[in-house]
């Protein structure tokens, strides 16, 4: 069966980049939730130039966990998310990728960036009117996070040599499923060209 019937959705005149997830943990191949990334590290690199270079909104999230209590049956789930303790360098930002002085940080505890978190005003205060998602794993945050964004009325963009996962086939199968349903697909190419293009 074929899929629907769709149509890009363009940038909007201040897109903001909201990397997920790019910390140590997801970042470092020997942690259980890693993976190896460094052409997806480089990608992002590229985006935090131009959006910088532009004065756009730059987003990073992680996952953080204070108590037991926090997430406690999604890290029944998955163990591994245990080792994401405050205090953990697991949960620091992967320092090819700092944030800048001005950029948010958003801590959460679930898939979604937007689930239990601050982003949705932080947006808004920030003046986004479309999403760049980016990060790590395809499969997990960075599509909870999309669909989320599509959710809250931004029109999304997920840039592919930008997003990784440890299963390269449920990568395909998600990016497959966003473009498909929830943002556009695109190259980082074409990302770039976008934003030089009149809006």
């Amino acid at each position: 069966m074929s899929d629907l019937a769709r149509q890009t959705q363009p940038l909007g005149r201040r897109p903001a980049l909201l990397l997920v997830d790019l910390s140590c943990g997801f970042t470092d191949p020997e942690s259980p939730l890693g993976c190896e990334c460094d052409t997806v590290i480089d990608a992002n690199l590229a985006l935090l130039d131009a959006f910088r270079e532009r004065g756009l909104p730059v987003f990073f999230t992680t996952v953080v966990y204070d108590t037991p209590d926090q997430a406690p049956v999604f890290r029944r789930r998955l163990p591994a998310l245990n080792l994401l303790a405050r205090g953990s360098r697991q949960v620091d930002i992967d320092p090819r990728l700092r944030p800048a002085a001005g950029e948010t940080l958003v801590e959460k505890q679930y898939a979604s960036a937007f689930f239990g978190t601050d982003l949705l005003p932080r947006l808004r205060e920030a003046g986004a009117d479309s999403l760049v998602v980016t990060g790590l794993t395809t499969s997990g945050c960075v599509r909870a996070t999309a669909v989320d964004g599509l959710q809250h009325d931004f029109p999304v963009k997920v840039v592919r040599e930008a997003v990784g996962d440890r299963n390269h086939q449920a990568h395909e199968a998600n990016l497959h499923d966003l473009h498909a349903k929830y943002a556009d697909v695109i190259s980082l190419a074409e990302l770039l060209a976008d934003l030089d293009s009149p809006r």
